[in-house]
């Protein structure tokens, strides 16, 4: 799993069957303190995620397929799997 920031909409009027009825979102990787770091990632919406939140991503075939309910859809690698309402670092005294 790793934290992310949507960053855009993708609309795909020609697509698999897999993602049909499916959002397609832009998500940029971040770390704890909200920087941005590696490549942005194309994920399947599972929690209805819109531009500028913060998400929980699985970057794995089988829990991507579990979050959108379709084992069968072996095309979908990446889904949001959740939408983060804050993060608590622990501060080091």
């Amino acid at each position: 799993m790793m934290l992310g920031k949507v960053v855009a909409n993708v609309v795909s009027t020609e697509k698999h069957p897999h993602y049909l009825g499916h959002k397609l979102l832009m998500v940029q990787p971040i770390d704890a303190q909200g920087e941005y770091k590696g490549k942005s990632i194309l994920a399947v919406d599972g929690v209805q995620a819109g531009i500028g939140d913060i998400v929980i991503v699985v970057d794995e075939g089988g829990s991507a397929r579990n979050v959108v309910e379709d084992e069968d859809a072996v095309t979908i690698r990446t889904a949001i799997c959740g939408i983060v309402d804050r993060i608590d670092i622990e501060e080091n005294t």
